[in-house]
């Protein structure tokens, strides 16, 4: 088990879930927003991926931090490093949890504040997002972020989407050259 960082952004706290999260991730999840982080779920469903969040602490690895607004403390999504069973790299992801939320560049402050932490906290040498290929807004975002697609990576078994890998903005390039 690692220890649970809480990072800071201009706008935003990213820190580790609580029970008082679960509601707006729940109702994430079973909203038509999920459609591209797994899609529509059930409130069992919901409710035991909210649980899996918290558990996957326990791996020893970067899990999915709460992005809450500093002006009111209010849980907007989250983000984080995943890698489940079985998946050929660590993912960064990311789901902003409702419409008023989006467009604001809340999603890009936390992504940014993430990797930063990946690369030079959290041992990563190589970071990729799995998004969708009909997800525009998520792709605009990650190439303006200096991600790249990479059509040779390896993808998850049974999941259709492209894969961006992200550069190392500090020290290195991300398992691809540095972008300038």
């Amino acid at each position: 088990m690692i220890a649970i960082p809480t990072l800071e952004t201009e706008r935003l706290v990213l820190r580790g879930p609580v029970v008082a999260d679960q509601q707006g991730f729940v109702a994430f999840l079973m909203s038509e927003r999920a459609k591209y982080a797994g899609g529509t779920q059930d409130r069992a469903e919901a409710v035991a991926e909210f649980q899996e969040m918290v558990a996957y602490w326990n791996s020893g690895e970067l899990g999915t931090l709460i992005m809450s607004r500093k002006t009111d403390g209010r849980a907007i999504g989250h983000v984080g490093g995943l890698m489940p069973e079985g998946w050929p790299e660590r993912e960064l992801g990311w789901s902003i949890w409702r419409d008023e939320d989006e467009g604001k560049g809340f999603a890009t402050e936390a992504v940014l504040a993430v990797l930063d932490y990946a690369f030079d906290q959290a041992g990563w040498d190589t970071a990729v997002s799995y998004i969708a290929p009909d997800n525009t807004r998520s792709i605009r975002m990650t190439e303006r972020l200096g991600a790249k697609l990479d059509n040779d990576a390896e993808k998850p078994d049974g999941l259709t989407c492209l894969v961006y890998r992200h550069p190392d903005l500090i020290g290195g390039d991300g398992g691809m050259e540095a972008y300038v």
